[in-house]
């Protein structure tokens, strides 16, 4: 299959190596620069805030306020903005429709690069997103969280072609391994979704302890970013920066 490959400030996604993104979680408004100007010192590839960690969530004219601010301190890294829906691992909880509209305002700031909506916030809401980001020129992750299992390899493949098909421009899954058979699982099904229906890029990843190898080693089957944590996890089983591109190199130097 050709995948149609997103550049994004000189990131390839979807290209021959993995981008490894780190996401921010901070607080308040001066904790989130102060952190966004340590993860920069770490130099990785892609930065994501993760705006439903932050206290002002709920008030769209701060966050896009503290946005601003944000890309004064990075203007040259890739943004993808997530404010996390509850039922898939979010921080807070959000009135749904309240967050969808700050989606809205952000994508239309310009000021980040990818927004991540979660595929089973329902068609309308996805394609209200898909649509207003295209107005913008911003891409859109489509994603699906597990946080209690690993569904079955067939099942996974379908969310991932569902993802594509509602006009995704990245496809993201993320699940939780209760035995190392499920992260055999996970990779196997970003593997065949890659090799054989796959028109854009792939995320893709096993939570916990368990499935860290995922993070290592997904782009070998087919996933096409990787998350570190710089100064706090934003999901099980992140490992900092320094850790996961040293091996990622030694993985990737030996092939």
């Amino acid at each position: 299959m050709s995948v149609k490959k997103i550049e994004v400030k000189g990131r390839i996604i979807g290209g021959a190596k993995p981008n490894i993104c780190v996401p921010l979680v901070g607080r308040n408004l001066a904790d989130l620069l102060a952190e966004a100007e340590a993860v920069a010192g770490l130099k990785p590839d892609i930065i994501e805030w993760r705006a439903d960690f932050f206290d002002e969530v709920k008030n769209a004219g701060k966050v896009t306020e503290a946005l601003e601010k944000l890309r004064g301190i990075i203007p040259d890294y890739p943004v993808i903005f997530t404010c996390r829906d509850h039922t898939e691992g979010g921080f807070a909880e959000i009135e749904s429709m309240a967050r969808i509209a700050l989606l809205g305002e952000v994508v239309r700031t310009k000021k980040v690069d990818i927004v991540d909506v979660e595929l089973d916030s329902g068609w309308r809401v996805t394609n209200e997103v898909i649509t207003e980001a295209r107005r913008n020129g911003v891409y859109v992750i489509l994603s699906n969280h597990d946080f209690k299992k690993t569904p079955e390899k067939e099942q996974i493949i379908g969310t991932l072609l569902r993802q594509q098909e509602a006009g995704a421009d990245i496809a993201k899954v993320a699940v939780m391994p209760n035995q190392p058979q499920d992260v055999l699982n996970l990779l196997e099904a970003t593997l065949f979704f890659s090799e054989n229906h796959a028109r854009i890029p792939v995320v893709s990843m096993s939570m916990s302890g368990l499935g860290v190898i995922s993070r290592i080693a997904g782009s070998i089957f087919g996933s096409a970013i990787t998350f570190a944590a710089g100064k706090a996890a934003s999901a099980p089983g992140q490992i900092p920066v320094a850790k996961l591109r040293g091996a990622i190199e030694v993985l990737l130097d030996s092939m």
